[in-house]
């Protein structure tokens, strides 16, 4: 196969010194392997850390220490709006106005928060569309939901089915589902990336194609956000959620994120409340009567954890530097040197899951080793032992995600070559 590219350590080591993004894998923390850094393909997983994480955790803890309950108004970024500083850079990630984005609690715990919103089930119409193999947080939390309600899952959550041959789901398959089933559709539930295929949806296009049918839409953007351009204003989507581990470098179970669109801003739809998503001129008034704050901050409970939402304000500002258009330049080339190295390096040992169309994916490659799942654990267990960091998903994939703030054209060269030592062996 013809293509700009070359196997050779020298051509990827040019690739790296002519990166104009090269100096940001200097602002994180690289896990080492026998006293070199390794090769770290998880960001789909969890990001690395970035250096200027810890100073940042300990000037807020200074501030606690020497404000107590003063740092709530006094400081460099006082906590009683702490969670706005992270706004406007957040929405600009996502493709969405400032007050469409929240940044608090967990994916899971902000799925359930907007199911309470926007699935609201009626005798005709209560089904809730997912895709088969959803993650796990996904499919426990519809079904939890449809139960809740009081309808039987077997017949009100709706899989979509991939294609046998590539695994992968297409528009049409998605058309055809909702032209048979969306008169008793409530909600359209999928996520921006599958995360075992790496496939990328289309996110505006469902949404034209579930609204055409009167379904509410909602995306979970786990490895999607920080990973590709998204346009969630734009999408039309009504909700929105992500974690922020990812490819945004929040750290272990950080501080997710929501998106509620614009013209739900101020919604009659139910909601859980909670103080913080009260009106911020009358919060501190303590009035009986829930008054929601204008937009996604309305759907807040509880007032921001600082330490936890500090990563994610640095991640973010990182972000802002690089630029996300810069980054997926970068990622488009790097993930598409390495397909290139397996297809062309390793295309008797290695088989790409994850869609050809560079537009139909974001960093994440996922590979099956030819040959059955043993074969595959086998693989994965040596590139771990050899200082290639990447992810193992049931039932036989591997995940490989070069991530273009951290990640070099080395790094996929060294993938190549432990992959092709291994299967010499």
């Amino acid at each position: 196969m013809s293509a700009p590219y070359e196997a050779t350590l020298a051509w990827a080591q040019a690739q790296d010194a002519a990166d104009p993004l090269r100096s940001f894998r200097d602002e994180f923390l690289i896990p080492p392997h026998e006293g070199r850094d390794s090769h770290y393909f998880c960001g789909n997983s969890l990001g690395l850390q970035p250096r200027a994480v810890r100073p940042a955790l300990s000037a807020e803890l200074d501030y606690w220490g020497e404000l107590g309950v003063e740092g709530h108004f006094k400081g460099r970024l006082p906590w009683m709006d702490y969670h706005e500083f992270v706004r406007d850079d957040l929405a600009t990630v996502v493709g969405a106005q400032p007050t469409e984005v929240v940044a608090m609690n967990t994916l899971g715990v902000n799925l359930h928060l907007m199911m309470v919103s926007f699935y609201r089930p009626t005798p005709e119409r209560h089904a809730i569309l997912i895709e088969a193999g959803a993650f796990p947080t996904d499919r426990y939390a519809v079904e939890s939901q449809i139960r809740f309600h009081g309808y039987d899952p077997t017949t009100a959550l709706i899989e979509l089915e991939s294609d046998p041959s590539s695994g992968l789901i297409s528009m049409e398959a998605i058309e055809r589902v909702l032209t048979e089933h969306g008169s008793r559709i409530a909600l359209v539930m999928l996520p921006g990336i599958q995360y075992r295929t790496g496939q990328a949806f289309d996110l505006a296009g469902i949404t034209r194609l579930a609204s055409r049918h009167g379904c509410m839409v909602g995306f979970d953007l786990a490895h999607a956000v920080g990973n590709m351009p998204l346009q969630l204003h734009d999408s039309g989507a009504d909700f929105a959620i992500w974690c922020s581990y990812k490819y945004l470098n929040s750290g272990p179970g950080a501080v997710g994120g929501a998106f509620v669109h614009e013209r739900h801003a101020r919604t009659e739809l139910p909601r859980f409340a909670g103080w913080w998503g009260h009106d911020k001129a009358t919060r501190f008034q303590m009035g009986p009567e829930f008054i929601p704050t204008y937009g996604a901050d309305g759907w807040q409970l509880s007032n921001p954890p600082i330490l936890a939402l500090t990563p994610l304000r640095v991640s973010l500002e990182i972000f802002r530097r690089a630029g996300m258009s810069r980054l997926r330049a970068k990622s488009l080339h790097i993930t598409g040197y390495l397909e290139w190295l397996v297809k062309s390096q390793l295309h008797d040992v290695l088989q790409v899951v994850t869609p050809a169309e560079p537009e139909r994916r974001g960093s994440q490659l996922s590979i099956r080793v030819l040959g059955g799942r043993e074969r595959g654990r086998a693989l994965f267990e040596y590139l771990m032992e050899n200082g290639i960091i990447g992810d193992w998903r049931e039932p036989d994939v591997i995940r490989i995600s070069p991530a273009p703030l951290y990640n070099r054209y080395a790094d996929c060269v060294a993938f190549a070559h432990t992959a092709r030592q291994w299967a010499s062996l």
